[in-house]
């Protein structure tokens, strides 16, 4: 179960991290033709590509996945996402325990936890809906439908990451996940939390539902064009991280530490590292990228911040 992108972890040593300053620059001149938005940290001998993977898009959208695996084929290591640890017994408990992942409690309605006024909403957006059983989904559930429905969200491939994980495998690149949620936390979160801890995310994909299908296209191409801003801005794009398992009140917290340790880790780390991360986790209000930048680090490549 993989939290965002690529989980894939290579058993190879690290390769020779004696790149020269030109050779570095030959890496990350390649990775910017890709068309995906990255920037590039240094500090002392070590050098640290952060590349913003965006996950699902329409099929014909137009990028360079040539350029970014050209030049993961010459780093010294790939970072990816966290990835869920999940056992035999972990399945055995989701299937036995889906009917209460799955809808909402006895006696309870989306009314309850999203007040009058958003509940207006919902019933506006599914108004057309034939089927009456979305009024008994759990909002985990609910949110999927309104992303994937009515909002036109398609998971698709993780742009960034598929394209450095086939590069990274070819060229014996060592790859390591930053880190592991356990199954039996991911499944005791969704069984245990309350409709309520769920309202945000409700509520950011009935404004993502409203928005519609053009919302879908338009957060892609702004992320093709570096418009970093726009991707983080855009109703769908927050709604994918308001809902599971970034926007989780006990998952969401875990992943975004396990982020924070790792780039403090690679940027300890001689020669070139490479990690592909959800573009909002990095672009966002007090994310990865603010952190850095607040702590003094020299940040080169694109403007992340709205401007005023």
């Amino acid at each position: 179960m993989m939290f965002g992108s690529v989980g894939a972890r290579a058993q190879t040593p690290d390769a020779d991290p004696s790149l020269s300053t030109d050779a570095v620059e030959d890496v990350i001149v390649a990775a910017r033709r890709s068309g995906a938005p990255m920037w590039e940290i240094t500090r002392g001998d070590a050098t640290l590509i952060l590349v913003g993977d965006l996950n699902g898009t329409p099929d014909d959208l137009d990028w360079r996945p040539d350029a970014l695996e050209a030049a993961t084929a010459r780093v010294q290591r790939v970072m990816t996402p966290p990835a869920g640890r999940v056992s035999g017994s972990d399945f055995l408990r989701l299937i036995w325990r889906i009917r209460t992942i799955g809808t909402l409690p006895q006696g309870v309605d989306h009314a309850d936890y999203l007040g009058a006024d958003w509940n207006a909403r919902l019933e506006a957006v599914m108004a057309d809906e034939r089927n009456e059983t979305w009024r008994r989904r759990s909002p985990v559930m609910l949110s999927f439908d309104l992303l994937k429905d009515r909002a036109g969200y398609r998971r698709g491939d993780r742009l960034a990451g598929d394209a450095v994980r086939r590069a990274a495998r070819k060229a014996r690149i060592p790859v390591r996940s930053v880190g592991f949620v356990r199954g039996d936390e991911i499944i005791e979160s969704l069984i245990a939390q309350p409709p309520e801890a769920y309202a945000p995310c409700i509520r950011a994909s009935i404004e993502a539902a409203e928005a519609g299908p053009d919302g879908f296209r338009a957060r892609a191409e702004a992320w093709r064009r570096w418009r970093v801003a726009e991707v983080v801005a855009s109703p769908l794009d927050r709604a994918l991280f308001q809902c599971w398992p970034y926007g989780d009140p006990s998952i969401g917290p875990q992943l975004n530490g396990l982020w924070v340790e790792a780039i403090d880790g690679a940027l300890n780390e001689t020669g070139v590292t490479l990690a592909v991360a959800p573009l909002r986790l990095l672009a966002e209000s007090g994310g990865v990228l603010d952190r850095l930048d607040a702590a003094g680090f020299e940040i080169v490549g694109p403007a992340w911040k709205a401007v005023p």
